[in-house]
């Protein structure tokens, strides 16, 4: 084994574990979300911030500053010290995640380029992934600061750019690790790349519309399927005006879209598996399937998400369980093209 190829090798498995924390980062932040805990930690300290409360005084500090501000005064009014804790332990994991996460990414960084094993083309990728972190942390506080005023919910505008930027960051690590270690399969059939790319931004605009669907918690209501207020096409997606705010800001208009998007995903995924099932090479063959039975998977998480009024164990897994389709179509999108 060559030395490039070793150290492209040590540096795509740390990637790939740089991937799988922002993995759980993601369920953990949909967790805080669905646990309406986002809110619980007032103060932003990105360095002092890692050190939780530890003392009786320490925690009433902190509680006393919650109470300052509108979620408890208008929400959780007459909340216990302890059930302040527990909405407070998943805002602190989140928070602690994104931390151990910068930690994991930059040290081993730090001693890839002094070793001198990172080649001069990886260089700037990697250097965009550490802005891109850094900026991830300053828009989840800028999520947060808009849930500390008047109003006690986050926008979910900034929620929705919050999940999106991770989801970006998820895919632009994932890509650039597999290519260090991945080959293309050599085959004699016409593959579906464009449509592979196609399938890629509409998982991607499906993730945006279910931050859109959280933050409107737009679960909530019209749990039935398929029908949607007894109706496939139900009256009111266009109440709001102007007209395109409806695809924002009405809640029956934004869960009629992820519906809507959800077929478009199956039906679009399942062309591609029919092009793929046939290809020459069986890793392309394997891998088509596995990204069509995760695509069914994902679907019937979430109709029994929805008719069971979004219980967090399944909203949970359906919002891994979107990461880990766009992760399916990534891996295949590798197989058939580099």
């Amino acid at each position: 084994m060559n030395w490039e190829k070793r150290n492209n090798q040590q540096i795509a498995t740390w990637l790939f574990f740089v991937c799988f924390m922002i993995f759980c980062m993601v369920v953990v932040g949909g967790v805080t979300r669905l646990t309406e805990s986002g809110l619980s930690m007032v103060h932003w300290k990105p360095i002092s911030g890692i050190i939780p409360p530890l003392s009786d005084g320490e925690w009433a500090k902190e509680f006393s500053a919650y109470q300052k501000y509108p979620e408890y005064q208008k929400v959780n009014h007459g909340m216990s010290l302890e059930e302040f804790k527990s909405i407070f332990f998943w805002e602190y994991s989140h928070r602690l995640l994104g931390r151990l996460i910068g930690l994991v990414f930059f040290i081993p960084f730090v001693v890839f380029l002094y070793k001198g094993k990172v080649s001069r083309a990886l260089k700037p990728k990697l250097w965009l992934m550490f802005f891109l972190g850094g900026l991830q942390g300053v828009l989840g506080w800028w999520m947060v600061k808009s849930g500390l005023v008047d109003r006690p919910d986050v926008s979910h505008y900034r929620l929705t750019a919050h999940l999106g930027l991770a989801i970006l960051i998820y895919l632009y690590i994932f890509w650039v690790a597999s290519g260090l270690v991945m080959v293309r399969c050599e085959g004699t059939h016409k593959r579906p790349v464009g449509l592979l790319i196609l399938l890629i931004g509409l998982v991607f605009l499906q993730i945006l519309l279910g931050g859109l669907v959280a933050g409107l918690n737009a679960g909530m209501v019209y749990n039935t399927w398929p029908l949607m207020a007894e109706q496939f096409i139900p009256d009111g997606l266009f109440t709001l005006t102007p007209w395109y705010m409806n695809l924002f800001d009405n809640i029956m208009t934004v869960q009629f879209d992820h519906r809507m998007l959800a077929y478009l995903i199956t039906l679009l995924g399942l062309y591609v598996w029919n092009r793929l099932r046939h290809d020459t090479h069986i890793n392309v063959r394997l891998s088509a399937h596995l990204m069509m039975l995760i695509i069914l998977g994902q679907v019937a998480l979430g109709i029994m998400t929805l008719l069971h009024v979004v219980p967090i164990p399944l909203a949970a897994a359906h919002q891994a369980g979107a990461v880990i389709t766009l992760t399916a179509a990534l891996f295949v999108l590798r197989r058939v093209r580099i």
